[in-house]
């Protein structure tokens, strides 16, 4: 049985506001993801993008209504998150259950043509180092000449001075802005869990996990350098940060024409 309009606009509303605890001028982020995007896509009709680790769609329904006539496929493996998106951003994307990385992740998104790009917020982190490698080769292949993969997320300073220097940022704009006072992840998950509606998808999402096992499931603590490092191992030549807030960024990988 699938979710309700009214759950899933509740929890979403809900993860909206619990990821803006942790994702610095989160907003920002987002904008001047969608910025790069037009950038890149500017010569074509119907730019084909992938969302990598979609969550509920946050990131894909902003760049839908940024760009109607985009063509968007989100790929995720959670179950549940995966369900709220469908449900609630309908329109923003097609949605795909894979796990990326996995053998074969690729030929469940049925793409059917090169991507124009691809992006991902805050979800890359999770994958161990040889799996994002892996991943980040497997990009370059379904990226046209020219296309983009951008990715939004924390990248941590191997400095002790320089990293207590980003969160002491991070801790002070939380502040300004009342950010930290929101809902924390765990509290989301907990509370969405005693939600009777969501029951059948806790399930599934716990027969997901034990068959996974402990899939890529830790931070991976790349730094920037180190993720410009794999990038340029795995085909990209141009490769730069054009957003940062503390320790959040935005890494551009170009695939050369």
């Amino acid at each position: 049985m699938g979710v309700s309009m009214a759950t899933a606009k509740m929890w979403v509303e809900r993860w909206e506001r619990q990821q803006e605890r942790y994702a610095l001028d989160r907003e920002e982020r987002f904008t001047v993801i969608a910025d790069v995007i037009e950038h890149v896509t500017a010569d074509g009709t119907e730019p084909l993008l992938l969302d990598l680790g979609c969550g509920p769609g946050s990131l894909a329904t902003r760049l839908s209504a940024r760009m109607p006539h985009a063509e968007i496929v989100a790929a995720d493996m959670d179950p549940l998150l995966l369900e709220l998106g469908r449900t609630h951003h309908p329109y923003a994307a097609r949605y795909v259950d894979t796990v990326i990385g996995d053998d074969g992740w690729t030929d469940a998104l049925d793409l059917g043509r090169p991507l124009d790009a691809a992006v991902s917020t805050t979800a890359l982190h999770y994958l161990s180092v040889p799996t994002l490698l892996r991943t980040y080769r497997q990009l370059a292949a379904l990226l046209r000449p020219g296309g983009a993969l951008v990715n939004g997320d924390h990248f941590p300073h191997h400095s002790p001075p320089c990293a207590n220097l980003a969160r002491h940022v991070g801790r002070r704009h939380a502040e300004r802005c009342g950010t930290h006072d929101h809902e924390d992840w765990q509290s989301w998950w907990t509370a969405a869990a005693q939600d009777p509606e969501l029951a059948d998808l806790f399930t599934q999402r716990a027969q997901r996990q034990a068959a996974l096992g402990n899939h890529d499931g830790n931070d991976n603590t790349l730094t920037l350098a180190d993720h410009t490092a794999l990038l340029r191992e795995a085909g990209f030549h141009h490769i730069t940060p054009v957003w940062q807030f503390g320790d959040s960024h935005v890494l551009v990988a170009l695939k050369g024409e």
